[in-house]
């Protein structure tokens, strides 16, 4: 099959300047062409996940093409954590960031077990870290 993967997600939100400076103080993200954005050339801005590319669309002036009804708070993403379940748990308290739920067990994509935690962005976006380190 041809299909290899995803090339990005896009997420509709409230506020793009404090989505980018959640995910990238929490996530380490980094911010993509944000001075285009902000100059109106860019009807979105970017970031950067690990190998993860977010197009982050705000609700009041999606772009075209879009989702059918975008609405922020919306999206549940999993990302891959790499290292144990605890440092992620730890890093997120470090950010002033609730854990709703974990560490629980789940499977990965990978068919591999692995032990998650669950939180949410300002958006309140379902967000996951999922290890697979024992």
């Amino acid at each position: 099959m041809p299909v290899r993967g995803f090339d990005h997600v896009a997420i509709t939100v409230a506020d793009v300047n404090a989505t980018l400076a959640f995910y990238s103080d929490v996530l380490d993200a980094e911010p993509l062409y944000v001075d285009l954005w902000r100059e109106g050339k860019l009807p979105i801005a970017l970031m950067q996940i690990g190998a993860n590319r977010f197009s982050v669309h705000p609700a009041a002036k999606p772009a075209k093409p879009h989702a059918r009804v975008p609405t922020p708070g919306s999206v549940d993403i999993c990302f891959r954590w790499d290292g144990p379940i605890e440092d992620a748990a730890a890093r997120l308290a470090s950010k002033g960031v609730d854990v709703i739920e974990g560490p629980v067990p789940r499977p990965a994509a990978d068919g591999a077990n692995g032990q998650s935690v669950y939180f949410r962005d300002p958006d309140g976006n379902l967000l996951e870290l999922l290890s697979t380190d024992a």
